[in-house]
Order: C-alpha cells, then structure tokens, then sequence
C-alpha cells in the first residue's frame, strides 16, 4: 500500500467516549478468547485444508485488536473512567505476550513527544535502516526477559492439556505474526525514511481504503491522522480520511 507525507485529513472534534470503548473492548476482549478457547480445547485442525492456516490469521487479527486496544487505553480513550482504562489496558497488554501496560505507557508517549529522533523508543536513529535491524532495535527496547520466561512457561503448561500442534498454531505464531503486524503497519512504514520539513509528526499514511486499513492494523495505517488527533480512539480514526 502506497503511503502519503501530507495526507489530506479531516479534523475530528473530540467526542464523548461514553461506554462505546469499553464495548469494542469487551467485544475484542470476548472474541480473541472465545476463538481461542474453541482453538485449543475443541478444534481437531486438518492441516492439508487451508481453514486452520485462516483461523489462525483470524486469531492474529484479534491479538493484534488486543494491542491495539491497549495503545487506546495509553491515550485514555477507552473509558473516561480511569480506573476502568488502565485496567482494561493493563489485561489487554498482558494477554498480548505478558505487556506490561505501565511500564509501556511512558515508552508510548515519549514516541509521541519526540517522534523520529533518537529520544524516541520506536525510531531507529540510523539513516536508512533496513526493516531487520530496526526490528531488533525496536524489541531491545519493549520486549523484557520476564515476558520470553512466561511465554515459555505458559507454553509448558497448555501444551500439557491441549494438543502442542494446536498451541503453536493459534497461540505462539498469532502473537508472533501480531507483533510483526504491529511494527510493519503502525512503525515501520509510517516513519520509514527521510520526511519533509513540515511534517510536524514525522509520519505517513496509508492511502485511503478503510477495509484494507482495518484489516492491516485497525486503521493505524492512518498513522499521520492518529499522531495529529490521538484522541481518537482506533474505531473513529478512519473519520480523518
């Protein structure tokens, strides 16, 4: 998908959030656990058919949602009530590969403070860096040992009561594929390479297709918009286009 330097964006006032976020929450919260439940426990995959190959990726788009409401949570956009934020942020980050939301609430923001220079924890400093070492870079500075410990440590505990195949297939590998999804879509590409001078967010953007931009990465390919209106919540960013 071709990207823009200077989309043109609609200015989206900020709006009540209501109880609108804590549903899309709940709602992403219930399918990424009910199609895991039925994935381990239930589903008997035939692996020379292409459908356990598809709900698998069906079972990445939903991890990835459970990211992506996190990073909603990180901006306060999922309840007005903060409590009820954060903890829906805080369980949404540690189902995503055992996040720890408070440790990445100020890592976010000071993307968002000092985007594209090397104060940034999600910007690469080096001039043209290839998508392999910022990927490095970019998981020195999230990814914590005690995360990799209890992924392994939860693997041996669910491959003791569910088939190990399954395991891998639509537990392991989602959230693998779901952070690459996260980095390509909503890091990489947006703040790849060199930006024009006014470029206040250092950032492109996808061009317009909302169903492609939210079946990549929950509209964050809109990433100009989201820099330039964070208090959008990922269900109202395609507005901006």
């Amino acid at each position: 998908m071709q990207t823009l330097n200077h989309p043109i964006i609609a200015r989206v006032a900020p709006a009540p959030i209501g109880r609108k976020g804590v549903i899309s929450a709940l709602l992403i919260l219930a399918a990424w656990g009910g199609l895991l439940t039925f994935l381990l426990g239930f589903y008997r995959p035939d692996w020379h058919s292409p459908v356990p190959y598809l709900l698998a990726l069906l079972q990445t788009h939903l991890y990835t949602g459970l990211y992506i409401t996190a990073h909603d949570a990180m901006h306060g956009v999922v309840s007005p009530n903060k409590r009820v934020n954060n903890a829906i942020g805080t369980v949404c980050a540690l189902l995503f590969a055992y996040n720890w939301f408070p440790r990445q609430l100020p890592k976010h923001h000071d993307h968002h403070r000092h985007v594209g220079t090397e104060a940034d924890p999600d910007f690469h400093p080096t001039d043209h860096p290839g998508f392999l070492p910022w990927l490095a870079r970019f998981a020195w500075n999230y990814v914590t040992w005690w995360q990799v410990l209890l992924m392994a440590a939860t693997y041996n505990v669910l491959k003791l009561w569910f088939p190990q195949a399954n395991v891998i297939a639509f537990w392991m590998v989602p959230a693998v594929l779901a952070t690459l999804q996260l980095f390509f879509f909503g890091t990489y590409l947006p703040h790849r390479g060199e930006h024009e001078a006014d470029n206040k967010h250092k950032s492109r953007s996808q061009l317009r297709h909302h169903v492609w931009a939210f079946v990549s990465c929950y509209f964050f390919g809109y990433h100009y918009e989201h820099h330039d209106q964070p208090y959008l919540p990922w269900w109202r960013l395609w507005r901006t286009k």
